[in-house]
Protein backbone atom coordinates (compact mmCIF):
# COMPACT_ATOMS: atom_id res chain seq x y z
CA UNK A 1 0.00 0.00 0.00
CA UNK A 2 2.93 2.35 0.61
CA UNK A 3 3.62 2.70 -3.13
CA UNK A 4 0.03 3.72 -3.79
CA UNK A 5 0.16 6.24 -0.93
CA UNK A 6 3.41 7.65 -2.27
CA UNK A 7 1.92 8.07 -5.72
CA UNK A 8 -1.09 9.88 -4.31
CA UNK A 9 0.83 12.09 -1.92
CA UNK A 10 3.36 13.23 -4.52
CA UNK A 11 0.73 13.84 -7.18
CA UNK A 12 -1.73 15.90 -5.19
CA UNK A 13 -4.26 13.12 -4.63
CA UNK A 14 -6.03 12.84 -1.29
CA UNK A 15 -5.58 9.84 1.00
CA UNK A 16 -8.66 8.01 2.22
CA UNK A 17 -9.49 6.69 5.68
CA UNK A 18 -8.35 3.14 4.94
CA UNK A 19 -4.95 4.47 3.94
CA UNK A 20 -4.84 6.75 6.96
CA UNK A 21 -5.73 3.87 9.27
CA UNK A 22 -2.96 1.74 7.77
CA UNK A 23 -0.44 4.53 8.29
CA UNK A 24 -1.46 4.86 11.93
CA UNK A 25 -1.49 1.14 12.73
CA UNK A 26 0.38 -1.20 10.39
CA UNK A 27 2.69 0.68 8.04
CA UNK A 28 6.44 0.18 8.58
CA UNK A 29 7.54 3.17 10.65
CA UNK A 30 10.84 4.01 8.97
CA UNK A 31 9.36 3.79 5.48
CA UNK A 32 6.45 6.03 6.50
CA UNK A 33 8.89 8.53 7.96
CA UNK A 34 10.98 8.54 4.80
CA UNK A 35 7.90 9.12 2.67
CA UNK A 36 6.69 11.91 4.95
CA UNK A 37 10.09 13.58 4.59
CA UNK A 38 9.93 13.21 0.81
CA UNK A 39 6.49 14.82 0.76
CA UNK A 40 7.67 17.58 3.07
CA UNK A 41 10.45 18.50 0.63
CA UNK A 42 8.08 18.26 -2.33
CA UNK A 43 5.91 20.90 -0.66
CA UNK A 44 8.64 22.93 1.09
CA UNK A 45 11.84 22.38 -0.91
CA UNK A 46 14.22 24.48 1.19
CA UNK A 47 16.23 22.57 3.79
CA UNK A 48 15.23 25.15 6.38
CA UNK A 49 13.61 24.45 9.75
CA UNK A 50 11.85 27.36 11.39
CA UNK A 51 11.36 28.24 15.05
CA UNK A 52 9.69 31.04 16.98
CA UNK A 53 10.89 32.91 20.06
CA UNK A 54 7.89 32.77 22.35
CA UNK A 55 6.51 32.33 25.85
CA UNK A 56 3.39 30.56 27.11
CA UNK A 57 2.16 32.21 30.33
CA UNK A 58 -1.22 31.63 31.95
CA UNK A 59 -3.51 34.34 33.30
CA UNK A 60 -5.69 32.10 35.49
CA UNK A 61 -5.93 28.49 36.60
CA UNK A 62 -9.55 28.91 37.70
CA UNK A 63 -11.74 26.61 35.63
CA UNK A 64 -15.23 25.13 35.84
CA UNK A 65 -14.87 22.58 33.02
CA UNK A 66 -13.25 19.71 34.99
CA UNK A 67 -11.36 18.09 32.11
CA UNK A 68 -10.07 14.70 33.16
CA UNK A 69 -6.73 15.18 31.39
CA UNK A 70 -5.82 18.47 33.09
CA UNK A 71 -3.61 18.82 36.18
CA UNK A 72 -3.38 22.61 35.88
CA UNK A 73 -6.87 23.81 36.77
CA UNK A 74 -8.33 24.67 40.16
CA UNK A 75 -11.99 25.18 40.95
CA UNK A 76 -13.22 28.62 42.06
CA UNK A 77 -12.41 29.13 45.73
CA UNK A 78 -9.58 26.58 45.82
CA UNK A 79 -6.64 27.79 47.97
CA UNK A 80 -4.32 27.27 44.99
CA UNK A 81 -6.54 29.13 42.52
CA UNK A 82 -5.20 32.35 41.03
CA UNK A 83 -6.12 35.03 38.51
CA UNK A 84 -3.58 37.62 37.41
CA UNK A 85 -4.45 41.26 36.97
CA UNK A 86 -4.04 42.85 33.55
CA UNK A 87 -0.82 44.51 34.71
CA UNK A 88 0.55 41.23 36.06
CA UNK A 89 -0.07 39.56 32.70
CA UNK A 90 1.52 42.48 30.86
CA UNK A 91 4.58 42.13 33.09
CA UNK A 92 4.94 38.58 31.76
CA UNK A 93 4.61 39.88 28.20
CA UNK A 94 7.29 42.47 29.00
CA UNK A 95 9.60 39.74 30.31
CA UNK A 96 9.13 37.71 27.11
CA UNK A 97 9.61 40.77 24.91
CA UNK A 98 12.82 41.56 26.77
CA UNK A 99 14.15 38.12 25.82
CA UNK A 100 13.38 38.71 22.15
CA UNK A 101 9.98 37.02 21.92
CA UNK A 102 7.82 37.87 18.92
CA UNK A 103 4.92 35.71 20.08
CA UNK A 104 3.18 35.30 23.41
CA UNK A 105 0.79 32.35 23.61
CA UNK A 106 -1.53 33.30 26.47
CA UNK A 107 -4.15 30.89 27.74
CA UNK A 108 -5.93 29.98 30.93
CA UNK A 109 -8.84 28.23 32.56
CA UNK A 110 -12.52 28.87 31.91
CA UNK A 111 -13.02 31.50 34.58
CA UNK A 112 -16.61 32.82 34.71
CA UNK A 113 -15.57 35.79 36.88
CA UNK A 114 -13.63 37.53 34.10
CA UNK A 115 -15.45 40.07 31.89
CA UNK A 116 -14.90 40.65 28.19
CA UNK A 117 -12.99 43.85 28.93
CA UNK A 118 -10.26 41.88 30.71
CA UNK A 119 -9.46 40.01 27.50
CA UNK A 120 -9.75 42.92 25.07
CA UNK A 121 -7.59 45.09 27.34
CA UNK A 122 -4.88 42.43 27.37
CA UNK A 123 -4.85 42.36 23.57
CA UNK A 124 -5.01 46.12 23.13
CA UNK A 125 -2.30 46.88 25.69
CA UNK A 126 -0.01 44.16 24.34
CA UNK A 127 -0.31 45.71 20.90
CA UNK A 128 0.27 49.21 22.24
CA UNK A 129 3.16 48.52 24.62
CA UNK A 130 4.88 45.73 22.71
CA UNK A 131 4.25 46.22 18.98
CA UNK A 132 6.90 43.61 18.16
CA UNK A 133 4.89 40.90 19.97
CA UNK A 134 2.00 39.03 18.38
CA UNK A 135 -0.78 38.38 20.93
CA UNK A 136 -1.46 34.71 20.18
CA UNK A 137 -4.15 34.59 22.86
CA UNK A 138 -7.07 32.39 24.01
CA UNK A 139 -8.04 28.93 22.81
CA UNK A 140 -11.40 28.06 21.30
CA UNK A 141 -12.91 26.91 24.59
CA UNK A 142 -11.80 30.10 26.33
CA UNK A 143 -13.51 32.13 23.62
CA UNK A 144 -16.67 30.10 24.16
CA UNK A 145 -16.49 30.89 27.88
CA UNK A 146 -16.00 34.60 27.15
CA UNK A 147 -19.05 34.48 24.87
CA UNK A 148 -21.19 32.84 27.54
CA UNK A 149 -20.12 35.27 30.26
CA UNK A 150 -20.48 38.37 28.08
CA UNK A 151 -23.71 37.13 26.44
CA UNK A 152 -22.25 37.56 22.99
CA UNK A 153 -21.93 35.09 20.16
CA UNK A 154 -18.56 33.52 19.47
CA UNK A 155 -18.42 35.73 16.39
CA UNK A 156 -19.14 38.77 18.53
CA UNK A 157 -16.22 37.96 20.83
CA UNK A 158 -13.91 37.41 17.87
CA UNK A 159 -14.99 40.76 16.43
CA UNK A 160 -14.07 42.50 19.71
CA UNK A 161 -10.69 40.76 19.82
CA UNK A 162 -10.06 41.73 16.20
CA UNK A 163 -10.91 45.35 16.97
CA UNK A 164 -8.42 45.23 19.86
CA UNK A 165 -5.69 44.05 17.49
CA UNK A 166 -5.64 40.26 17.64
CA UNK A 167 -5.02 38.35 14.39
CA UNK A 168 -4.13 34.78 15.41
CA UNK A 169 -5.50 32.07 17.71
CA UNK A 170 -3.72 29.11 19.31
CA UNK A 171 -5.08 25.69 18.46
CA UNK A 172 -5.13 24.25 21.97
CA UNK A 173 -8.17 22.56 23.43
CA UNK A 174 -8.82 20.27 20.46
CA UNK A 175 -7.55 17.17 22.29
CA UNK A 176 -9.02 14.55 19.90
CA UNK A 177 -11.90 15.76 17.75
CA UNK A 178 -14.05 12.69 18.26
CA UNK A 179 -17.47 12.66 19.91
CA UNK A 180 -16.62 9.49 21.81
CA UNK A 181 -13.30 10.76 23.14
CA UNK A 182 -14.47 14.23 24.12
CA UNK A 183 -17.47 12.79 26.00
CA UNK A 184 -15.02 10.66 27.96
CA UNK A 185 -12.26 13.15 28.80
CA UNK A 186 -13.89 16.59 28.53
CA UNK A 187 -17.69 16.28 28.54
CA UNK A 188 -18.28 19.92 29.54
CA UNK A 189 -16.32 21.20 26.53
CA UNK A 190 -18.84 19.92 24.03
CA UNK A 191 -18.21 17.80 20.97
CA UNK A 192 -15.79 18.43 18.12
CA UNK A 193 -18.11 21.02 16.61
CA UNK A 194 -17.51 23.30 19.61
CA UNK A 195 -13.81 23.67 18.78
CA UNK A 196 -14.32 23.64 15.03
CA UNK A 197 -16.97 26.36 15.03
CA UNK A 198 -14.69 28.82 16.82
CA UNK A 199 -11.90 28.27 14.31
CA UNK A 200 -14.34 28.39 11.39
CA UNK A 201 -15.68 31.73 12.59
CA UNK A 202 -12.15 33.00 13.21
CA UNK A 203 -10.89 32.00 9.76
CA UNK A 204 -13.85 33.67 8.08
CA UNK A 205 -12.87 36.91 9.83
CA UNK A 206 -9.26 36.70 8.71
CA UNK A 207 -7.66 35.14 11.79
CA UNK A 208 -4.98 32.50 11.33
CA UNK A 209 -4.70 29.63 13.79
CA UNK A 210 -2.96 26.36 14.46
CA UNK A 211 -4.55 22.93 14.79
CA UNK A 212 -3.42 20.65 17.59
CA UNK A 213 -3.95 17.11 18.80
CA UNK A 214 -3.34 15.58 22.22
CA UNK A 215 -3.32 11.80 21.84
CA UNK A 216 -2.30 8.91 24.07
CA UNK A 217 -5.24 8.45 26.44
CA UNK A 218 -8.54 6.78 25.47
CA UNK A 219 -8.57 7.20 21.69
CA UNK A 220 -8.60 4.53 19.00
CA UNK A 221 -7.22 4.90 15.44
CA UNK A 222 -10.62 5.86 14.04
CA UNK A 223 -10.86 8.68 16.58
CA UNK A 224 -7.55 10.04 15.30
CA UNK A 225 -8.85 9.79 11.74
CA UNK A 226 -11.99 11.70 12.75
CA UNK A 227 -9.68 14.42 14.04
CA UNK A 228 -7.54 14.57 10.91
CA UNK A 229 -10.63 14.54 8.68
CA UNK A 230 -12.16 17.42 10.63
CA UNK A 231 -9.00 19.52 10.29
CA UNK A 232 -8.65 18.72 6.60
CA UNK A 233 -12.29 19.53 5.84
CA UNK A 234 -12.25 22.84 7.70
CA UNK A 235 -9.01 23.78 5.95
CA UNK A 236 -10.67 23.07 2.59
CA UNK A 237 -13.49 25.37 3.62
CA UNK A 238 -11.72 28.28 5.27
CA UNK A 239 -7.96 27.88 4.77
CA UNK A 240 -6.91 29.47 8.05
CA UNK A 241 -4.73 26.79 9.65
CA UNK A 242 -1.01 27.52 9.46
CA UNK A 243 0.27 24.33 11.10
CA UNK A 244 -0.60 21.04 12.76
CA UNK A 245 0.92 20.28 16.17
CA UNK A 246 0.44 16.84 17.77
CA UNK A 247 1.71 15.89 21.22
CA UNK A 248 1.30 13.05 23.71
CA UNK A 249 -0.79 13.19 26.88
CA UNK A 250 1.04 13.58 30.19
CA UNK A 251 -1.03 11.84 32.91
CA UNK A 252 0.64 13.09 36.10
CA UNK A 253 -1.83 14.38 38.73
CA UNK A 254 -4.81 14.13 36.36
CA UNK A 255 -8.09 12.27 36.80
CA UNK A 256 -7.08 10.07 33.86
CA UNK A 257 -3.87 9.01 35.58
CA UNK A 258 -5.42 5.87 37.05
CA UNK A 259 -6.51 4.74 33.58
CA UNK A 260 -3.45 5.75 31.55
CA UNK A 261 -0.44 4.04 33.08
CA UNK A 262 2.11 4.68 30.36
CA UNK A 263 2.90 7.70 28.20
CA UNK A 264 3.03 6.98 24.48
CA UNK A 265 6.65 6.97 23.40
CA UNK A 266 8.67 8.33 20.47
CA UNK A 267 7.63 5.63 17.99
CA UNK A 268 3.95 6.46 18.40
CA UNK A 269 4.68 10.17 18.15
CA UNK A 270 6.79 9.83 15.00
CA UNK A 271 4.13 7.66 13.37
CA UNK A 272 1.46 10.24 14.22
CA UNK A 273 3.59 13.07 12.87
CA UNK A 274 4.44 11.32 9.61
CA UNK A 275 0.85 10.22 9.05
CA UNK A 276 -0.29 13.81 9.57
CA UNK A 277 2.16 15.10 6.96
CA UNK A 278 0.78 12.60 4.44
CA UNK A 279 -2.91 12.89 5.35
CA UNK A 280 -3.18 16.66 5.88
CA UNK A 281 -2.38 17.62 2.31
CA UNK A 282 -3.70 21.17 2.75
CA UNK A 283 -2.00 22.20 6.02
CA UNK A 284 1.36 23.76 5.11
CA UNK A 285 3.44 23.24 8.24
CA UNK A 286 3.96 20.36 10.68
CA UNK A 287 5.56 21.22 14.01
CA UNK A 288 8.03 19.02 15.88
CA UNK A 289 6.92 18.97 19.52
CA UNK A 290 10.35 18.99 21.16
CA UNK A 291 8.83 20.27 24.39
CA UNK A 292 6.49 17.37 25.02
CA UNK A 293 8.43 14.61 23.26
CA UNK A 294 12.04 15.54 24.08
CA UNK A 295 14.80 17.20 22.09
CA UNK A 296 16.25 14.05 20.46
CA UNK A 297 12.78 13.04 19.28
CA UNK A 298 12.29 16.59 18.03
CA UNK A 299 15.40 16.21 15.89
CA UNK A 300 14.20 12.88 14.48
CA UNK A 301 10.82 14.47 13.75
CA UNK A 302 12.55 16.78 11.28
CA UNK A 303 13.20 13.64 9.20
CA UNK A 304 9.60 12.42 9.61
CA UNK A 305 7.84 15.29 7.87
CA UNK A 306 8.14 18.19 10.32
CA UNK A 307 9.46 21.49 8.98
CA UNK A 308 9.13 23.59 12.15
CA UNK A 309 10.77 23.19 15.56
CA UNK A 310 8.20 25.12 17.58
CA UNK A 311 9.06 27.74 20.16
CA UNK A 312 11.34 28.58 23.05
CA UNK A 313 8.47 28.49 25.58
CA UNK A 314 10.21 30.71 28.13
CA UNK A 315 7.30 30.03 30.49
CA UNK A 316 5.02 26.98 30.52
CA UNK A 317 2.80 25.82 33.38
CA UNK A 318 0.27 23.28 32.08
CA UNK A 319 2.70 20.40 31.48
CA UNK A 320 4.62 21.49 34.57
CA UNK A 321 1.50 20.80 36.66
CA UNK A 322 1.70 17.20 35.39
CA UNK A 323 5.35 16.98 36.55
CA UNK A 324 6.72 17.40 33.04
CA UNK A 325 9.35 20.12 32.56
CA UNK A 326 11.58 20.87 29.58
CA UNK A 327 13.52 24.04 28.74
CA UNK A 328 15.58 25.33 25.84
CA UNK A 329 17.48 28.40 24.65
CA UNK A 330 17.61 29.98 21.20
CA UNK A 331 21.25 28.93 20.94
CA UNK A 332 20.35 25.34 21.73
CA UNK A 333 17.51 25.35 19.19
CA UNK A 334 19.77 26.52 16.39
CA UNK A 335 22.45 24.02 17.34
CA UNK A 336 19.98 21.12 17.44
CA UNK A 337 18.51 22.05 14.06
CA UNK A 338 21.96 22.29 12.49
CA UNK A 339 22.98 19.00 14.09
CA UNK A 340 19.96 17.39 12.42
CA UNK A 341 21.18 18.64 9.04
CA UNK A 342 19.04 21.73 8.50
CA UNK A 343 19.40 25.51 8.43
CA UNK A 344 17.59 27.19 11.35
CA UNK A 345 15.46 30.26 10.67
CA UNK A 346 13.50 32.41 13.10
CA UNK A 347 9.88 32.96 12.06
CA UNK A 348 6.81 34.94 13.02
CA UNK A 349 3.60 33.51 14.48
CA UNK A 350 2.29 33.11 10.92
CA UNK A 351 5.46 31.48 9.55
CA UNK A 352 7.09 34.41 7.76
CA UNK A 353 10.86 34.03 8.08
CA UNK A 354 12.55 36.86 9.98
CA UNK A 355 16.15 35.69 9.68
CA UNK A 356 18.25 32.64 9.05
CA UNK A 357 20.66 31.73 11.83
Amino acid sequence: MLAEIRDKALNGKRLGRDEGRWLLTEAPLLEVGALASEVRFARIPDKVVTFVIDSNPNYTNVCVTDCQFCAFYRKPGDPEAYTLTVEEVLAKVAFAAGKGATTVLLQGGHNPALPLEYYTTLVRETRRRFPQVTPHFFTASEIQTIAEVSRLTVGGVLDRLWEAGQRTLPGGGAEVLSERVRKRIAPKKGGPSAWLEVHRAAHRRGFKSTATMMYGHVEQPDDLLDHLDAIRELQDEAGGFTAFVPWSFKPGHTLLEKWVKQVKGPNVYLRMLAAARLYLDNVPHIQASWFSEGKPTGQIALHFGADDWGGTLFEENVHKAADYVNTITVEEITALIREAGFTPAQRTTTYEILRTC
